[in-house]
């Protein structure tokens, strides 16, 4: 654990620590920096050896795992991390499609895995998920986003505008998730491409401006406008009377 992960720990020894492994440096880098960015502690190791060491060095929460590493593979290490801590979460990451290694991984004992290339904010939903399950978190409620009477289920993917349901694409949904879960914020068009479009994402910026107004056709012909352009910046969205 770096000082400065471990100076997060001890602030809040409640925050949820992530493993994070994966030989490809820039993407373990980037997903550990979305995690802080969410209020966790990342550790990241980029083969199985290093992931072990710092699993023994110090507990962790849950672990994201790469299928193919250096020095193993990911359901492997997965064992060998069960044998330090046998009640830890796991979610696989894969560039593989084929859906036999997807299953195995799942029938082996992971609890989830999302497919390369994924966009952060998926990530960061999966492992939510995950650990509102093994905390024994069953209401509804708190899986519910609210922004004024504009609500998001993260787990049934309903979206309602007061009593008014709103299909969305799995884009806008991702897009709109990562507004509400950051009201009154404003988020640069580089941000949103960041953590909403899949990390390998090599489209232009005005991708953002199109889902934008996607979105806004779907929920601001509904009531008092929530999602706001701040001209030069981004884009926030804030409940009508705020």
């Amino acid at each position: 654990m770096t000082p400065q992960e471990h100076s997060e720990s001890a602030e809040n020894p409640s925050t949820i620590r992530v493993l994070v492994v994966d030989d490809e440096e820039p993407l373990a880098d980037l997903v550990a920096m979305a995690l802080r960015h969410e209020g966790w502690v990342a550790s990241v190791a980029y083969s199985a050896h290093e992931a072990l060491q710092r699993q023994k060095d110090t507990p962790h929460d849950i672990a994201v795992l790469d299928i193919m590493l250096p020095d193993g593979d990911g359901l492997s290490l997965m064992k060998q991390l069960r044998e330090i801590d046998s009640s830890l979460p796991v979610l696989f990451l894969t560039a593989k499609d084929a859906v036999d290694d997807r299953v195995q991984g799942l029938t082996l004992g992971g609890d989830d895995y999302v497919t390369k290339p994924f966009s952060l904010e998926e990530l960061v939903a999966r492992l939510r998920g995950i650990m509102r399950r093994v905390g024994g978190d069953t209401t509804d409620e708190a899986h519910i986003v609210r922004v004024g009477d504009l609500s998001l289920n993260e787990d049934s993917y309903e979206v309602y505008r007061g009593d008014t349901p709103i299909e969305l694409t799995s884009t806008e949904f991702e897009l709109l998730r990562y507004l509400m879960n950051n009201p009154r914020r404003v988020l640069s068009k580089a941000h949103i491409l960041d953590r909403v479009w899949s990390y390998d994402f090599g489209g232009k910026p005005s991708i953002v401006e199109i889902y934008i107004s996607y979105l806004r056709k779907k929920i601001d012909t509904l009531g008092p406008p929530l999602i706001h352009t701040v001209r030069g910046v981004g884009y926030m969205i804030k409940a009508a009377d705020s």
